[in-house]
């Protein structure tokens, strides 16, 4: 739903933003319960105590507004400046030929998987454990971090949109934050086993790779809980845990909400 507004300015106590306020971050704000809030054409969710999110994508722009209506009809045009990042390039080998050139028949599938990820990270819940903070789903040597631009078989692909943590196959893998599970499949073609988890308001975690998954669709999960193991499905070249977070559509880096990994 899209909001026309004619911006004035309101009080600077209306509006509290804290975050990370860089691409692939995400940003916590609080406003009045009864305040409307639009970023980029998006009318934000809103909780009964004025909470929301906002995410920045990889390559957002380093400038950015958001707009906050009162229930008077007042608008605040909040402008928001990013901090650049660097990202790294990462040199992977050893992908199989079918991974690295699918087959039209695989080309099908690929697409009508992609297609029903993209709706299910869209999902709306009204849980409210995108407020919590987050943990580690696992401890372990970090091998792919967010954002950078990958090289496969010698092949530049698109960039990895997630955080790499190595473990051996089997290893309990945690919910960094509750929420509900919203899908659940058994053999994706890239990613392999996968499992997302909607923490609310359009922030979800996506673990790939997995070896077994342990909790069904539908079923509400508090944080800590093992929800899954870690695998080596999908195009990998070990096993390892790929865990993602969305803002719906947006693409965060994970790492920035829980911070250097514990020994």
């Amino acid at each position: 739903m899209l909001l026309l507004l004619i911006a004035v300015p309101v009080g600077a106590g209306d509006l509290d933003l804290h975050g990370h306020f860089t691409p692939g971050g995400l940003v916590f704000g609080r406003t009045c319960a009864d305040c409307q809030v639009v970023f980029q054409g998006r009318q934000v969710p809103v909780t009964a105590t004025g909470d929301f999110i906002i995410g920045f994508a990889r390559d957002a722009a380093l400038t950015k507004e958001l707009l906050v209506q009162t229930p008077d009809g007042q608008v605040r045009q909040q402008p928001l400046q990013l901090e650049p990042r660097d990202y790294r390039m990462q040199r992977i080998d050893g992908i199989s030929q079918r991974l690295m050139e699918p087959s039209p028949e695989d080309l099908e599938r690929i697409g009508r998987e992609a297609v029903e990820i993209a709706a299910v990270r869209q999902q709306f819940k009204v849980h409210r454990n995108f407020l919590e903070a987050f943990s580690w789903p696992l401890t372990g040597r970090i091998t792919g971090v967010y954002g950078s631009q990958r090289i496969f078989n010698g092949e530049p692909r698109q960039p990895h949109f997630g955080i790499d943590i190595a473990a051996p196959t089997g290893t309990p893998v945690k919910a960094p934050a509750g929420g509900v599970v919203t899908y659940a499949h058994p053999g994706m073609f890239f990613a392999g086993t996968t499992l997302v988890v909607n923490h609310g308001h359009g922030l979800s975690s996506t673990f790939l790779h997995l070896h077994e998954i342990l909790v069904e669709v539908g079923q509400e999960v508090t944080q800590g809980q093992i929800i899954a193991t870690v695998g080596a499905t999908g195009r990998v070249t070990g096993p390892h845990l790929d865990w993602r977070l969305n803002w719906f559509d947006v693409r965060l880096d994970p790492a920035l909400l829980v911070g250097a990994m514990p020994n």
